[in-house]
C-alpha cells in the first residue's frame, strides 16, 4: 500500500471496442470524457448526503495522518494486534447487544 499524495493526472478510457459493446462514446481527443449512462449514475442515501452536507471533519486528525504516514515510510510504524483484537472484540459486542 501506497500512502502519499494522489496523482490523479493519468485519465483512463475505455477501448474502443469496450465502448462499442457498452454503447458509450469512448473519450475524445479534446479529453472530455464520453457521456455517462444512466446505470452509472450514483446517488447517496440520505445519510450521506446530511454528512456530506455537514462537511463533518471532526473525526479526522489530518495531523495524526501526516505522522503515521511518515512512520510508515520511515519503517517505524508499528501494530499493536492486541489492541485491534480488543476492539473487534468489543464492536463484535456491541453489534451483537443491539439486536
Amino acid at each position: 500500500m501506497k500512502i502519499g499524495q494522489l496523482d490523479n493526472s493519468h485519465k483512463l478510457a475505455a477501448p474502443a471496442a469496450d465502448a462499442r459493446k457498452s454503447g458509450a462514446a469512448p473519450a475524445g481527443g479534446d479529453g472530455k470524457a464520453a457521456p455517462v449512462e444512466a446505470s452509472a449514475k450514483v446517488e447517496l442515501s440520505a445519510a450521506a448526503s446530511l454528512l456530506a452536507a455537514e462537511g463533518n471533519t471532526a473525526d479526522f486528525d489530518a495531523e495524526k495522518v501526516a505522522r503515521i504516514a511518515q512512520a510508515i515510510r520511515d519503517g517505524k510504524f508499528e501494530v499493536d494486534a492486541g489492541a485491534i483484537a480488543d476492539k473487534l472484540l468489543a464492536n463484535t459486542r456491541e453489534l451483537m447487544h443491539r439486536h
